[in-house]
């Protein structure tokens, strides 16, 4: 199989083995700094990848993703600050845990739960994915185009609290992707005279200033709340796990893997609906539900398992169809990109060996993530009290400004930086979604060339999309899932004002 060469290639290279180990390290790292998340040292990181070749810079920013999703959990456990949003679900138990003196177990299971969970999900991509680009190469333009439609309904509607801004976020994301010339007609569209806009806006600047300066701004704002770590005592940080202990959080931990697993193929759900999906699951079919919220063991492994799970299948709809299924795949399209890399249902043609190869640095990465995190997690977390913020957070926004800079060598990237940061912090006060908007800046420019693509092809218009019977579903399935949300959504706001009432 061609992911057994894809391992021997990977670790027969010293050089992309140390890559991987340094993935592994950051990831974590961020990810247990209450209020950076894995996104946004991807996003700072890509210039970096520009000098890089397209193997250790796709696996360096790809294991980041895997192991920041792990490192969330440390922030989760002994700060009560989930270090990403998947790893909110694992503070509910995870710090009580710690506030019984057993953030070392805790830690352990959340990093057995995050292995075997991230492997589920790996194992069931590498089977997987060339099935569905195969399938997905039959696919014309006209299903295409309502296979990004789909998405941008599900990606606006699902992501977070609200439909109606979801969508509109959905909605910003593709008119900013509009600004440019026209790549038909090469008209100018929405630049207002101006030159620097004639090339559209940079993914890379966009993607740190939403990401990492908002985040940043955000942080600011909060500068007068600070995290506490439980004592990190041997007692607190150090007690051990046995089987015996472990044995009953199994089945939780394989059935979570498959529910994580099944909502990463779905673009834009990401990996906080598969914690608390999972999470909600596991209290269902508990032996002891009343422990759960107290400090189980079982309620971290549940969603820590659904949340790594998510990273493998999620890149899936990435590869096969050029859609992310989440804002790190949304970021590793522009890696893709940088190094001439056609993603879609051809790249199993063109670039078979890299996938694989990438697919195995992702294995040796969960690996390495997991020995790092079952011995290391505690001192982790002792090392992030450490870094006072008042340092941290300058040293973030000056990189992230070289960052910018760096990416096309254009002053004008460091303004856009600048106005997505504001806008990003202003999404996020005002309940707006910054992942729709940036997934939907992404697909747009796939989903216009096929759109185009498609009216050439037609004698009726846009009828065409309605009467293949493949589009037809595609377009069936993004409004059901909008209806699903609607319905689920008023049914909660029932459900709490009669609570209130």
């Amino acid at each position: 199989m061609e992911i057994f060469v894809g391992l021997a290639t990977v670790l027969t290279d010293p050089i992309l083995m140390g890559w991987v180990f340094a993935a592994a390290v950051v990831g974590m790292v961020v990810g247990a700094i209450p209020g950076l998340t894995a996104s946004a040292a991807i996003a700072m990181l890509l210039p970096l990848t520009f000098y890089m070749e397209p193997l250790p810079a796709l696996a360096f920013l790809y294991v980041i993703g895997k192991s920041g999703r792990y490192g969330g959990s440390i922030a989760a456990i002994l700060f009560n600050t989930p270090g990403t949003a998947a790893s909110a679900a694992t503070q509910i138990d995870g710090y009580p845990l710690a506030r019984q003196g057993k953030a070392g177990k805790a830690m352990k299971v959340a990093t057995i739960s995050s292995v075997i969970g991230d492997f589920v999900g790996e194992i069931l991509l590498i089977v997987g994915v060339a099935w569905i680009a195969a399938i997905a190469l039959k696919l014309g333009p006209p299903e295409l185009f309502t296979v990004y439609f789909a998405a941008f309904i599900v990606i606006g509607s699902v992501i977070g609290k609200s439909v109606t801004r979801g969508l509109a976020s959905a909605a910003l994301g593709v008119l900013i992707n509009m600004i440019g010339l026209d790549p038909i007609s090469s008209t100018e569209r929405f630049t207002f005279g101006s030159f620097d806009l004639t090339n559209g806006i940079g993914l890379v600047p966009l993607m740190i200033g939403i990401f990492v300066l908002g985040e940043v701004f955000a942080q600011i704002e909060e500068r007068g709340k600070t995290a506490e770590m439980v004592p990190d005592g041997d007692d607190a940080a150090r007690n051990g796990l046995t089987w015996a202990e472990y044995k009953p959080c199994m089945p939780h931990v394989i059935r979570s893997s498959f529910i994580g697993s099944f909502i990463g193929m779905l673009p834009g759900l990401g990996s906080a609906i598969a914690a608390f999906v999972a999470y909600g699951e596991g209290k269902r079919r508990a032996k002891n539900p009343e422990e759960w919220g107290k400090g189980a063991l079982e309620g971290i492994a549940a969603p820590e398992s659904a949340n790594n799970a998510v990273s493998g299948p999620s890149m899936a709809p990435l590869l096969t169809l050029g859609i992310p299924g989440s804002t790190i795949g949304a970021i590793l399209i522009g890696v893709f990109l940088i190094h001439g890399i056609q993603i879609g249902p051809t790249l199993f043609l063109t670039s078979r060996d890299l996938i694989y190869a990438l697919f195995a640095c992702g294995l040796i990465g969960i690996v390495m993530y997991g020995v790092i995190g079952y011995y290391g997690a505690a001192y982790v977390g002792r090392f992030i009290t450490r870094i006072p913020t008042q340092v941290l957070y300058p040293i973030i926004f000056l990189t992230s400004f070289i960052a910018a800079y760096t990416s096309r060598g254009n002053l004008f990237d460091v303004y856009v930086m600048v106005a997505a940061g504001f806008l990003g912090w202003g999404m996020r006060k005002l309940d707006f979604n910054p992942a729709a908007f940036v997934i939907s800046f992404v697909l747009a420019g796939g989903a216009e060339e096929t759109f185009r693509q498609a009216l050439l092809l037609s004698d009726n218009g846009v009828l065409i999309f309605v009467t293949r019977p493949i589009a037809l579903l595609f377009l069936l399935l993004g409004f059901a899932a909008l209806a699903v949300r609607v319905r689920s959504l008023n049914r909660q706001a029932r459900a709490n004002a009669l609570r209130d009432a």
